[in-house]
């Protein structure tokens, strides 16, 4: 295949891996970053199974995973500290869960495009994009590509200039994130290697391990919620409602949090000539599966794929592509987001509700069957 040319357009987990694979495929790749430096946004991630399957294809698995966390069951339980339901994973025969930190998993993925020979340029803003693959940069400088790849996130400037219909919702709820240190004071040992989701009223609490010494709170609740006052808790209502965890969040007193709205993009195609979107900025989802950085990757890994067979033109490979990985995608989605419909749901009524289900296998299965997104790539 002659040397091909795609500019990716954001250096988020989406774009760092579609940039790593494009390049490992014999494709000469520039990836532009808005911002002067490529950062980690956010606190500890989940990745599940796919995104497993797409770090090890790019060669980032080893680095991304160093260190990280494998808790041997999910459990979701109430405000008190009984059991809802639990889901066991990385054992034998059972889907594997890696927590780790978010700045680890970019650092990875950066150091993969650039030993992939990916060219990276920060401080670089693109402006609009054209179906036949030019790309406009602030101060009118353009690019021209064979394939131009957007994965500018959910905030993306860039949809309105290709002319493709989406439907945005920002919705009422949004987390808190934030990191503390680990203590053998917050859980008995068994627990403390869990990930644990507590559930009280509209608010939620997701406790993840991500390394021996930092532990991953998610503090869910509405944007409007007194719970959360500019970039700190207020630790007491968040006990009052938690009394079982008053140990562990009198941790989060001192600590900023970065607050982040829930928001769901659908778009009514991901490509249209050689451009394609990628991950939030035309997928993205509520956290409540834990999937939004799993199916960027996934999907970055089988557009490389598509793009790279012979005799394709990346006009009819994406259209391959959003064919093949499109209605899983969406299905993760669509899960994803009605589980916010628990957040209205009393607990009276919820929490025999959430019993009751996760006794059902179909349930569990909602909530794993995005593990199992693989693309069939050539290797």
């Amino acid at each position: 295949m002659d040397s091909r040319h795609a500019t990716v357009i954001g250096a988020g987990i989406g774009g760092l891996t579609a940039a790593s694979a494009l390049a490992r495929r014999g494709w000469t790749v520039r990836l532009h970053e808005r911002q002067a430096e490529i950062r980690a946004v956010g606190a500890g991630i989940y990745v599940w199974d796919n995104g497993l399957f797409a770090l090890d294809s790019i060669g980032a698995f080893d680095d991304a995973t160093y260190g990280a966390h494998m808790g041997p069951a999910v459990e979701a339980r109430t405000h008190t500290g009984d059991l809802l339901y639990r889901i066991d994973i990385n054992g034998a025969d059972r889907p594997r869960c890696y927590t780790l930190l978010r700045e680890r998993l970019v650092a990875a993925l950066v150091r993969s495009a650039r030993e992939s020979g990916v060219d990276i340029v920060t401080g670089s803003g693109a402006t609009a994009v054209r179906p036949d693959g030019t790309v406009e940069f602030d101060g009118r400088a353009t690019e021209q590509s064979d394939l131009v790849v957007v994965a500018d996130g959910v905030h993306s400037r860039l949809r309105d200039s290709i002319d493709l219909a989406y439907r945005r919702i920002r919705m009422t709820q949004g987390a808190a994130r934030l990191m503390i240190p680990a203590s053998p004071d917050y859980f008995p040992a068994e627990d403390a290697v869990k990930h644990l989701e507590f559930f009280r009223g509209r608010r939620r609490l997701l406790y993840t391990p991500c390394t021996p010494d930092l532990i991953y709170l998610a503090l869910v609740c509405d944007a409007d919620d007194p719970a959360i006052r500019g970039s700190r808790l207020d630790v007491p209502l968040w006990q009052h409602s938690f009394p079982v965890l008053t140990q562990l969040l009198a941790a989060t007193s001192d600590i900023r949090i970065r607050w982040d709205t829930f928001e769901y993009v659908r778009m009514s195609a991901w490509s249209r000539g050689a451009v394609a979107f990628l991950g939030d900025a035309a997928h993205a989802q509520p956290p409540y599966l834990g999937q939004g950085g799993g199916t960027a990757m996934t999907n970055a890994v089988a557009l490389a794929d598509a793009v790279s067979r012979p005799g394709r033109e990346p006009a009819d490979a994406l259209t391959v592509w959003e064919r093949d990985m499109r209605p899983g995608t969406e299905r993760t989605q669509r899960t994803s987001y009605r589980m916010r419909l628990l957040n209205s749901v009393p607990d009276r009524v919820r929490n025999p509700l959430l019993t009751a289900a996760g006794r059902v296998s179909a349930f569990t299965e909602s909530q794993l069957a995005a593990t199992r997104l693989r693309p069939t790539i050539n290797t």
